[in-house]
């Protein structure tokens, strides 16, 4: 077998056959630039009319400065919206996950969660076992996505190399603005060739703004800081992604670095770390943390934040139990399992004399990072001890995520034309809402409401052959073969191959059950605990 078979992907849009692949193209700003310049118009027409009142430049001039300072004022305290961001990672050690998960994705906490992300380490990937793992999901996958689709959650995006994964779950209503999803991966261990550590990543677009998560499980031992810090400089530099405006990991505006990191707490002895530990005296163990220490060395190290280790060490526990390792070896407790983030730094003005400076500072605001700011506020940081089927606890941090919205319109509306049933030939109609890359590649699955992910459709058509113009309507119809005989709720869902996602949602719809049905007494089938 290829060793790059060794990575998966869940690229739901790749791999189809017999159909020819035709790609538009896209010119349009953003939603924001449009709202601006509409702004600036009327501004202009307001402008007009007051030099036709007043011929006194002067006045003008005030009036002018006044508008324009009041416009830049509402652009600063246009509304923000604040994301909810859980992020997990747990190195399982090939363990079968636990029976509940409840308490490790907090699923009764308020506010609740917009986005989950949650990095795996140690997936059991014995060679038989990774085999089976690729024709269907591992347990952990299948675990997480049933719990987290019976709560409206759908699993975005997944990436695994041998025992790394890394999965992305949003709720529905945010799906349609995750976009330009891409996956990677970077080797690490045994020469580079074997993926038992390294890295992977899984970036999008969320309403515009441009976020990577990179889930590593660095080289293990007291004695290898140095070389974590090589390899995670390694990953950085390696990983790459078919994007222009963020074709390197850096190049997003937040990043998300987390996984078994491996840094152990140095030169303290076992008496010191336990009674430090069982009094919680937690901050007499971070001077002598090797990764708080390689931050004051790594200029690259110190882009990245974390929130204070208010919590015991999550490794290495005897397996079942709340006690730090009594084996032989008698590792020493540390704060292995790590989450990490940044921001990406201003762009400084090019050193050009001070009025080209004041004339061009406005373009070289990265991206509208002026404009459309980001922020990133940790609420939790901690570890979950009530699992024990590992000899790591997990880690979770929760976020939020303070950001204005560079986007906030669905691409493409769908729509169910008319009764839905088995009976007959179903209908539905689609509209390209705002200009983008659509391809003769793209498809509209249907979905029973509780669906796991964009490929857990009950039935799907492709898009017509010829590519829509913005706000064309287009119908296409659904053999009656292809509709459920069973009636339920359910959703049409509009999949673009180039973005790698569903970009717009119909209403949800009820099928209504075919006479056939009817007559053979079927009842609904049971989808994640809905019965519809």
């Amino acid at each position: 077998m290829a060793m790059d078979a060794l990575c998966v992907s869940d690229g739901v849009g790749s791999g189809v056959g017999g159909r020819v692949r035709s790609d538009s193209t896209s010119s349009t700003a953003s939603q924001g630039s449009k709202g601006r310049l509409l702004l600036r118009q009327r501004l202009s027409q307001l402008l007009n009319c007051v030099e036709d009142l007043s011929s006194d430049d002067e006045a003008n001039e005030e009036v002018s400065r006044t508008l324009d300072e009041a416009f830049q004022l509402c652009g600063r305290i246009s509304p923000r919206d604040t994301f909810r961001l859980h992020m997990v990672t747990w190195n399982v050690a090939t363990a079968e996950p636990p029976g509940d998960v409840t308490s490790l994705l907090q699923l009764e906490a308020q506010p609740a969660t917009d986005l989950y992300v949650i990095g795996l380490q140690e997936v059991n990937a014995a060679p038989l076992r990774f085999l089976s793992d690729l024709l269907v999901e591992d347990s952990w996958s299948h675990l997480l996505m049933n719990t987290l689709a019976h709560r409206g959650y759908i699993k975005v995006s997944s990436v695994r190399l041998q025992g790394l994964l890394l999965l992305v779950f949003s709720k529905q209503v945010h799906v349609p603005f995750i976009r330009d999803i891409q996956t990677t991966y970077t080797r690490t261990g045994i020469f580079g060739y074997w993926g038992n550590k390294g890295g992977v990543s899984v970036r999008f677009s969320l309403y515009g703004h441009m976020m990577c998560f990179v889930n590593c499980h660095l080289t293990a031992h007291m004695g290898n800081a140095l070389q974590r810090v090589d390899e995670f400089e390694y990953i950085l530099e390696t990983q790459d992604f078919d994007l222009d405006n963020t074709p390197t990991v850096r190049d997003h505006k937040v990043v998300f670095w987390f996984g078994d990191l491996n840094f152990r707490i140095a030169d303290h002895g076992m008496h010191f770390l336990r009674s430090s530990i069982n009094s919680g005296r937690f901050n007499l163990l971070w001077e002598r943390d090797q990764l708080l220490t390689m931050k004051k060395k790594e200029p690259f190290l110190q882009e990245f934040e974390e929130g204070p280790l208010k919590f015991k060490p999550t490794y290495k526990f005897d397996r079942n139990s709340d006690t730090y390792d009594t084996s032989g070896k008698k590792r020493k407790p540390a704060w292995t399992d790590r989450i990490l983030w940044r921001i990406k730094p201003k762009t400084p003005p090019p050193e050009d004399d001070e009025e080209e400076k004041a004339s061009t500072s406005t373009q070289h605001s990265d991206d509208g990072q002026e404009e459309y700011p980001i922020k990133v506020l940790q609420d939790t940081y901690t570890c979950d001890p009530s699992y024990g089927v590992s000899d790591h606890k997990p880690v979770i941090g929760i976020f939020n995520l303070e950001m204005r919205k560079r986007s906030d319109r669905a691409l493409v509306s769908v729509c169910p034309e008319g009764q839905w049933s088995a009976d007959q030939e179903a209908e539905l109609s689609y509209t390209i809402l705002e200009d983008f890359m659509s391809s003769t590649w793209d498809w509209i699955g249907l979905y029973k409401v509780g669906f796991k992910t964009a490929s857990d459709y009950a039935t799907f058509v492709w898009v017509k052959d010829e590519l829509a113009e913005v706000n064309e309507v287009m119908q296409v119809c659904v053999n009656k073969d292809e509709v459920p005989l069973v009636g339920g709720q359910y959703v049409l869902g509009y999949y673009s191959y180039n973005m790698g996602s569903i970009v717009g949602f119909s209403h949800n719809f009820q099928i209504v059950e075919s006479k056939r049905a009817v007559m053979e007494g079927m009842v609904p089938q049971d989808v994640n605990g809905l019965n519809k």
